[in-house]
This record gives structure tokens, C-alpha cells and sequence, in this order.
């Protein structure tokens, strides 16, 4: 294992160095990362062990290089959607947007999101970086809602909870899919709880 790593500057290195990045992305999608090791890794992206050591200095970097990646990933849309909330746009319509976009979110990086998230009860430090994560995103909703106008008691707390229902919705609706349960009918819910925590 190399106690040092490059830091790739050329096309070239950069371009190896994000090869071995999505093998590994793709694996840990597939079969989980207790399941993969590094050789499955250098075969899937088509190098030798040791230049995948010579990027990274154990799985574990790489994980943590594909939890960013995933989570600026999540977190750009959310920004994106808060830049487009103005006056004109309701809590009403950015509830829908919120849940619209947590379900496409959840859809597009169903593999990896599972296979992340189950490592939080295993691995501390990925439990905190979701837990950072999660802190990120209560702040600049927060934020973003109180510049806007929207003078509520306990603004963050509300955010926070309204995030988790939109989360659980989320996992509900791509994950879970209850023969009993009337989905379109739990999006109204789900809306109009929204709509409570965020209004006076």
C-alpha cells in the first residue's frame, strides 16, 4: 500500500485517476463496498492494483471521494431549486418541487443511495458526513426562506422536519411500494404537512 498519493494534475492522470473512481462507484452500486476490493476495482478500470494505490491510499479514500461526489450531486438541485424561489413562487409550489425532486433524486442514484446510506449504522465517519450534510442543507433552506420574507416560529426546526418527511416519502415511493398504500393519495399528505410546517 503506498503511503503517498499523486495528486493527478495532467489529462491523463486525472482521467485515470476518475476511471478507477467510477469501477469503484459502480461496484459499490452492485454489490456494496464490504463486498468489493481493491483488485476487483483495478479490474473493472482496467489498471494494476498499484496505480489504484497510487491514487488512493485504501478503499476507504475512495469511498469517501464517491460520498462527496454523490452528495454534491443531491445537494445541487436543492441549491438550484432554492435560486429559483422568489415571491412569486408559494410554499405551496416549492412543496411540490421538494417532493418532486426527492423522488427523482432517489430514482436516478437508487444503487448508490442504498448502498451509502446502509453504511451509516457501520461507519461513523460516513454517518457524520450524511449528518454534515443534512446540517448544509437545514441551514441554506433556512436562510434562504427567511431572506425571502417567510417569518415563522422555530424556521429550522420546520425545515428539518419537513426534510424528513420529504426523505421518508422518497424512500417510501421508489423503495418500499406497499401493495396497500395509495401513493398519490399519500403525495397529498405529504404536501399538505409540508405546507403546515411552513406556514404560520
Amino acid at each position: 500500500m503506498a503511503t503517498s498519493v499523486r495528486n493527478p494534475k495532467q489529462t491523463r492522470s486525472i482521467e485515470t485517476k476518475n476511471k478507477i473512481i467510477k469501477a469503484s462507484y459502480e461496484l459499490f452500486a452492485e454489490v456494496g463496498y464490504y463486498n468489493t476490493n481493491t483488485a476487483e476495482i483495478a479490474k473493472k478500470a482496467n489498471v494494476s492494483t498499484g496505480i489504484v494505490y497510487g491514487y488512493f491510499r485504501n478503499k476507504s479514500d475512495i469511498l469517501f471521494e464517491i460520498l462527496d461526489l454523490y452528495m454534491a450531486d443531491v445537494y445541487a438541485p436543492i441549491i438550484s431549486m432554492l435560486n429559483d424561489f422568489t415571491q412569486t413562487l408559494s410554499i405551496s409550489n416549492l412543496a411540490y418541487k421538494a417532493i418532486d425532486m426527492a423522488i427523482e433524486t432517489h430514482k436516478k442514484y437508487a444503487n448508490i443511495h442504498e448502498a451509502l446510506h446502509s453504511m451509516r449504522h457501520s461507519d461513523e465517519k460516513v454517518n457524520q458526513r450524511f449528518i454534515e450534510l443534512e446540517d448544509d442543507i437545514t441551514v441554506t433552506i433556512t436562510q434562504r426562506l427567511v431572506d425571502m420574507g417567510i417569518d415563522i416560529p422555530n424556521i429550522m426546526e420546520r425545515v428539518h422536519l419537513a426534510m424528513d418527511v420529504i426523505q421518508s416519502f422518497a424512500h417510501e415511493y421508489i423503495y418500499d411500494r406497499h401493495r396497500y398504500i395509495d401513493y398519490d393519495c399519500m403525495r397529498t399528505l405529504v404536501h399538505e404537512t409540508l405546507v403546515s410546517y411552513l406556514s404560520k
